[in-house]
């Protein structure tokens, strides 16, 4: 195999692939890109058996084939190259010779037999869907992703695809995050699947705001495929709860809040709650909100804001990064904060089919 490319051709296709790899591998195979040369491009392809991604770059082919290199320690060869032309050539032992301007480098691989065969999909349904409403969704709720093991069926995004609509929901049993989408969907396109957290993060990372993904969900897998990239995951199996329930009745009273203000506001004031135990308490009086965090052998901080609330005085306190996490990655310039009383979960709101759920916290005397 011999081929010739651009150096930043071949360390952006390194990147797209490279963190689906631990720094350590439980089959060494595992550590290695797959590489395939042909009809003009590469085909850099790695896996952890959980999760594959490849990624295709444009290069002049002179001798197709394939082989495996160490993907962590080949684009850390590449990001150092001196000069912008790289040439890689990989003999019968598969041991690559890579040049570029007065480096050379040798780098010893496997054969691509020992690189796991590709992912068989069984009763295949398929979709595209627009990038920009996948990548808003997941920017919506993936903030809300349980990272406990035990619960592994909350390690991911519960997707609903039914009756031209997608939803996401994303669940740690302490806050729920949801987005609804209008989508086109074919009648026969009916599906409920968990899509682990590792796809989620490698997907966000490709997803841009032009084009379509073409979306293909198997009995136990999903893929992706984007912008020449490939991501193929398993589903997470078992049950997703029944979100439904944690979700509140009507609201008594509502609170408007300017996301970038009240944002900054609590960040300044979340600087003193510093453990996890720590609550930010939020007092309402009329027209107005006190953003107050009393740490225990820290001190404590207030701010006060100018708010639309018209409802009686009540006081309730939240986690402070749950609280955050929704303004942060919300682009409405106004958000509503849903309450019933201050015991109750609060629920924000934006003016497109957004929910978030937040439990309550013991308000301090």
């Amino acid at each position: 195999m011999k081929f010739t490319i651009r150096k930043d051709d071949f360390l952006g296709g390194l990147q797209q692939v490279q963190n689906v790899v631990g720094s350590r591998a439980a089959v060494p195979i595992l550590s290695n890109v797959l590489i395939e040369a042909e009809d003009g491009e590469l085909r850099l392809t790695t896996t952890d058996l959980d999760l594959l991604v490849s990624s295709r770059v444009s290069a002049e082919i002179s001798t197709g084939g394939s082989t495996t290199l160490p993907v962590r320690k080949l684009a850390a060869i590449v990001r150092e190259l001196p000069a912008d032309e790289v040439n890689v050539t990989v003999d019968k032992n598969n041991v690559a010779t890579i040049k570029c301007g007065t480096a050379i480098f040798k780098l010893m691989g496997r054969t691509a037999e020992e690189f796991p065969p590709p992912t068989q999909f069984e009763d295949v349904k398929e979709l595209k869907l627009e990038q920009k409403v996948l990548k808003d969704g997941l920017k919506k709720t993936s903030y809300a992703i349980s990272t406990d093991e035990m619960r592994f069926v909350l390690n991911g995004i519960y997707t609903i695809i039914a009756a031209n609509n997608l939803t996401l929901v994303a669940t740690d049993g302490r806050r729920l995050a949801m987005a609804d989408f209008d989508v086109e969907v074919p009648d026969s396109m009916e599906a409920s699947i968990i899509i682990p957290t590792k796809c989620i993060n490698q997907l966000q990372s490709l997803l841009k705001d032009e084009g379509d993904v073409r979306v293909r969900i198997g009995l136990k897998n999903i893929a992706f495929e984007l912008n020449s990239n490939l991501i193929v995951s398993k589903l997470i199996e078992g049950n997703y709860p029944n979100y439904k329930q944690v979700i509140p009745g009507p609201a008594k009273h509502r609170v408007t809040l300017e996301r970038e203000v009240f944002l900054r506001a609590l960040q300044r004031v979340a600087l003193l709650a510093q453990d996890k135990t720590n609550s930010v308490k939020l007092s309402f009086t009329a027209d107005n909100i006190e953003i107050f965090v009393n740490a225990q052998d820290v001190g404590e901080a207030q701010e006060s804001l100018t708010v639309k609330y018209n409802g009686p005085d009540m006081a309730i306190a939240f986690n402070p990064e749950y609280l955050m996490a929704p303004f942060r990655n919300l682009d409405a310039d106004e958000i509503y904060l849903d309450l019933i009383d201050e015991v109750s979960p609060g629920v924000l709101k934006i003016n497109t089919p957004f929910l978030y759920v937040l439990m309550p916290m013991r308000v301090s005397q």
